[in-house]
């Protein structure tokens, strides 16, 4: 934020000695300010005005010349605006600069395609070594909750009550399985998600070999 406002302020005093410079020039060497206004129509003047900064000028020299031509100021909306489109292309200048070189890193890394499928599927592996691990809780807290139905299916067969206990561990038991099937399912989606990015990376792989290969910079 700092930096910002500094920038901001020598733009500002930079901007306001250009002025004062141009001001001087035109008293000293004969140059005349030229403009039109929201009509379109030309105005002239040996002073720079307010309507000349508002719709940007031209400096005019005795001999009807163009020697300089200064753009309109900007509206507080023009350079939020402006602002945040250079903020955009900043941001999008960014991330190319830093794909770039993670990808650069890639083929340093992974000099052949066996290598890069070798951490592509290692990835994969530990995905599915935590989905075998999460069915296998699921089946264990599935058969611990048959067990408490059970107990509480002998109770309602013999014409007695089933014990609030019971019925309370019951429930707990319900949210335990709800939830391992809640994480088993979303393992699944990442799964199935980060099968597809291995394989657009791996294609990714390939062209950058092919262009490597080839001496090509980087598609």
């Amino acid at each position: 934020m700092r930096r910002i406002i500094f920038v901001v302020a020598a733009t500002a005093l930079t901007l306001s000695l250009s002025v004062e410079a141009l001001q001087t020039q035109g008293q000293s060497n004969g140059v005349r300010y030229r403009w039109r206004d929201g009509s379109g129509l030309p105005h002239y003047s040996d002073s720079l005005t307010s309507d000349a900064m508002k719709y940007g000028y031209d400096l005019v020299n005795d001999h009807g010349l163009v020697i300089q031509h200064v753009e309109r100021q900007l509206n507080p909306e023009e350079r939020a605006a402006a602002q945040k489109l250079a903020d955009q292309q900043a941001a999008q200048k960014l991330a190319v600069q830093e794909r770039a070189r993670t990808e650069m890193q890639m083929l340093m890394a992974y000099p052949d395609e066996d290598s890069y499928k070798s951490s592509l599927k290692l990835e994969l592996d530990n995905i599915d070594q935590q989905i075998t691990t999460t069915r296998l809780n699921l089946h264990s807290q599935e058969k611990a909750l048959a067990d408490l139905l059970a107990r509480a299916a002998d109770a309602e067969r013999a014409k007695q009550p089933v014990p609030k206990s019971l019925s309370d561990s019951i429930a707990k038991q319900r949210n335990v399985v709800a939830g391992q099937r809640n994480t088993l399912e979303r393992q699944q989606n990442l799964r199935d998600a980060a099968d597809q990015k291995a394989t657009q990376q791996l294609q990714r792989y390939r062209e950058l070999k092919e262009a490597q290969a080839h001496g090509q910079a980087q598609p």
